[in-house]
């Protein structure tokens, strides 16, 4: 880790603002005012002058200025990009993700700097899901597991699923691309309603255990196969498992009960978007801890988080 932390985007500032901008902008800056991208209607204010700040951009289009961190998480933030760099890649370089305090210790900053950068980015890693999965007649396995209210001291305990957060995931084998959605409470309507929005139903073979909810939405499919977990059975008598979502949850669980330890319920669905994000560009896919950390910063766009929620 120390060797990777020689790298000058770590060191130097004006190397992090470039890797930052080479990131946002791969083809040319271009405003996030107004959307102009006309290199010939942008001009970088540069010079001796101390009085603007360093990497600023002039729209020529609505009269603007601007640097890469406008209109991103990282707006208005006083942290270094260097500190941002390194959080991103701590985040990203282990499976199991990172504590905020691992962070503050590591890069120099607060903790409660550490925690709102650490939510920042799991802002960013969170992805926009595009085209539906499965379609091909090949699996999508799907399966659910319950997040909250899991120590007897805690104010609120309850046992059993009631009360708790519950966390749905789809995994597409043939692509190693998962799907996790974080929800108050179950029922088979609300998995339904995940499973039509994110798969196609007619040319996609869903997986399941045996739990009833799944087993109405599972006659939409072209076919609907169930391992018998009850049963001790991991694969059924077609040959259809559902290890890949469960090696997911098993991620997820260690990083939450391991790492995190606790987590607010209303902050739930950001980590289950790092983990998913972590999950989908993992190495096991041929992405190395530098691209994964630069995809990351990819998503840094168009969203904001600040301390107080704006109305």
């Amino acid at each position: 880790m120390t060797a990777v932390f020689q790298n000058p985007i770590f060191q130097d500032e004006t190397k992090a603002r470039e890797a930052l901008e080479a990131v946002r902008w791969p083809e040319g800056p271009y405003c996030p005012h107004c959307g102009n991208s006309d290199p010939e209607k942008i001009a970088k204010i540069e010079g001796k002058k101390q009085s603007h700040r360093p990497g600023l951009y002039y729209c020529n289009e609505c009269k603007g200025q601007f640097t890469v961190t406008v209109g991103t998480v990282f707006e208005k933030s006083k942290v270094p990009l260097t500190k941002w760099w390194m959080a991103a890649h701590l985040m990203n370089s282990g499976k199991n993700g990172v504590s905020a305090h691992e962070i503050h210790r590591t890069i120099g900053v607060t903790y409660k700097t550490a925690w709102f950068m650490m939510h920042r980015l799991r802002e960013a890693m969170s992805e926009v899901a595009s085209a539906p999965m499965g379609g091909t007649g090949g699996p999508v396995q799907a399966d659910e597991t319950y997040y909250g209210g899991t120590s007897k001291r805690a104010k609120g305990y309850v046992k059993g699923f009631g009360g708790k957060s519950s966390v749905v995931a789809l995994v597409e084998p043939a692509t190693g691309q998962a799907r996790a959605f974080v929800m108050k409470g179950t029922s088979a309507h609300q998995v339904s309603e995940i499973l039509f929005t994110n798969v196609v139903r007619k040319a996609t073979t869903l997986v399941t255990d045996e739990s009833r909810l799944y087993t109405k939405a599972g006659t939409e499919f072209a076919d609907h196969q169930t391992v018998l977990h009850t049963a001790k059975k991991y694969v059924n008598e077609a040959g259809f498992t559902t290890n890949h979502v469960e090696n997911f949850f098993g991620v997820l669980k260690r990083g939450m009960r391991g790492t995190y330890t606790h987590c607010d319920e209303k902050h739930l669905q950001r980590y289950v978007a790092e983990f998913q994000f972590r999950y989908n560009n993992r190495s096991g896919l041929g992405v190395s801890d530098g691209e994964r950390t630069a995809k990351a910063l990819k998503g840094i766009e168009g969203k904001r988080l600040t301390y107080r929620p704006t109305n």
